[in-house]
């Protein structure tokens, strides 16, 4: 929105030439999606409190977890906040990737937010039943993907390969579904890691740092070419989009940090997942997304694992599922797993960002 307001000025003012830039823009996008995030912070935290919206700790979980209950969640509404502040202050508010970000960010936060809301009131981790939740994911994963389709874009059906010049498949119509299996599946994935202080936080910020570099890329035709990855005309204002996810994310990890003040509760984790696949998916990098986003991976295979191997064997693999708390069982701090998780999650962006010269 300042682009729109400010750059036309430059002939009146030269220094307002600025906000042509992306990485100016990304940069102060990171920074006012921070800040609110910060400043707003402990505001928003007493305002959960004095609602009495704590968490409700899962009885099947670690006991060690029961000295949780009561923290203020739904600490996700400040995330959103931030970041959708931060997307229309500084992107393109013409280009249609700005819409579509925020209609990703807006509609995976609701169903979050109703399910954590109706957490607190019936007082259990029970929110919406698992068949209700999915069928609103499906139609917010639907919205999305249909616009993508919709948009006219020559490349926006066709699917990459990290590693691989040349995309193998033109999905055509089947682009929907598959881009409604993706957006549910990611989404749901990084639910499943926010299950210790800061785990899920940290990895976002991984991964959105990760892909701000490969949108900026995406968007460059002389970069693209070099690296011979696919053209996305005006991608590179997605590379402000993860800034302000990075930003937002920061800002909130000072709060939820272990010992954490606040959980971001389904409405920050859904909203992160379904962000964060949607940006995959208009640079053209989806499977890229199972490489970047690894421990994710790991942490929702950990679960399918687990449920299948009892249902076959009556026995199961992991001592508790997700992952991270199979550890916690083991005997590793919660902060240790964190930690560890966050390294591995970095060892993966470094993997991911191999795949630019290895074609």
């Amino acid at each position: 929105m300042l682009k729109e307001f400010l750059f036309p000025l430059t002939e009146y003012f030269s220094p307002f030439n600025i906000f042509q830039y992306i990485t100016f823009r990304a940069a102060y996008g990171a920074v006012t999606s921070l800040l609110i995030s910060f400043l707003f912070g402990p505001k928003v935290i007493e305002m959960l409190r004095r609602l009495k919206f704590g968490e409700e700790i899962r009885s099947d979980g670690p006991q060690t977890h029961q000295v949780k209950s009561g923290t203020p969640t739904m600490g996700g509404v400040l995330m959103i906040v931030s970041m959708v502040l931060a997307i229309l202050l500084w992107m393109d508010v013409r280009s249609p990737f700005t819409w579509i970000g925020l209609v990703s960010i807006v509609g995976f936060g609701t169903i979050g937010f109703i399910d954590d809301f109706r957490k607190i009131r019936h007082k259990n981790s029970d929110g919406l039943s698992a068949s209700v939740k999915l069928l609103a994911q499906v139609a917010v994963a639907g919205t999305v993907a249909f616009l993508l389709y919709a948009g006219g874009r020559e490349e926006a059906t066709l699917l990459y390969i990290p590693m691989v010049k040349q995309p193998v498949l033109d999905l055509g119509l089947l682009y929907i579904p598959f881009g409604i299996f993706w957006l549910v599946g990611f989404s749901n994935a990084v639910n499943l890691t926010d299950g210790l202080d800061g785990l899920a936080t940290g990895l976002v910020i991984l991964v959105a740092l990760t892909f701000g570099l490969f949108a900026y890329v995406a968007g460059r035709v002389d970069f693209s070419q070099y690296l011979q990855i696919p053209y996305v005309q005006g991608a590179g204002e997605l590379a402000i989009l993860c800034m302000a996810v990075v930003g937002a994310c920061v800002g909130f990890l000072w709060f939820n940090g272990h010992p954490a003040e606040v959980m971001m509760g389904d409405t920050g984790s859904l909203a992160l997942g379904g962000i964060l696949a949607t940006v995959a998916m208009m640079i053209k990098h989806e499977l890229l997304l199972v490489i970047v986003g690894g421990v994710f991976v790991l942490e929702t295979l950990s679960v399918i694992i687990q449920v299948s191997g009892y249902k076959l064997t009556g026995k199961r693999v992991f001592k508790m599922a997700p992952l991270h708390h199979h550890f916690e069982l083991e005997g590793w701090a919660e902060s240790k797993v964190v930690l560890r998780f966050w390294i591995l999650g970095g060892l993966f962006a470094i993997l991911s960002l191999s795949t630019l010269k290895i074609r």
